[in-house]
């Protein structure tokens, strides 16, 4: 979505004298930053560089926005999102081996993207399914009770 489509007066049409102008634009920062990075996979720096002038905020102020939040991402990232849980339950259960083994399939470390871009590792510190750990997810889709026919299964469908 090309962020010079936003107009701030109808986004925010309504909600009259109790929000600053600045308020206002400032409002949309995570709106944006939300349809960037659906469009590209990530916040590439001359959309928010547009961003900035079009909403005309500092560029300083975009990217500290933007760096809170741990879900908006600077680099591209993979077609496929591989998350390695390394809470308490799952690294009691192996989490690291399980990193170690896909680093090494993959070739990658964690945070990491494979350089044909079919995938990202990263690493979470808890997904919240502890009665099945170690625990995986791709794609957010959870994959529990990980052994190594799990994890071939899992490289497979990534690399096809």
């Amino acid at each position: 979505m090309p962020v010079d489509r936003m107009n701030v007066e109808e986004f925010y049409r309504g909600v009259g004298e109790v929000m600053s102008e600045d308020q206002k634009k400032r409002g949309l920062l995570i709106h944006a930053f939300q349809k960037i990075q659906k469009e590209h996979n990530y916040l590439p720096e001359d959309e928010l560089r547009e961003l900035s002038r079009n909403l005309d905020i500092p560029l300083s102020d975009v990217y500290s926005t933007a760096s809170f939040y741990r879900h908006f991402y600077f680099k591209p990232r993979g077609k496929n999102i591989v998350c390695v849980c390394v809470g308490t339950a799952c690294h009691v259960r192996g989490a690291s081996k399980v990193l170690q083994n896909l680093e090494e399939e993959f070739g990658v470390k964690e945070g990491e993207t494979t350089p044909d871009g079919s995938m990202t590792l990263e690493t979470v510190g808890c997904v919240g399914c502890c009665g099945l750990a170690p625990v995986i997810t791709v794609n957010e889709e959870v994959v529990g009770e990980i052994d190594q026919e799990k994890i071939n299964k899992m490289v497979t469908m990534v690399k096809e």
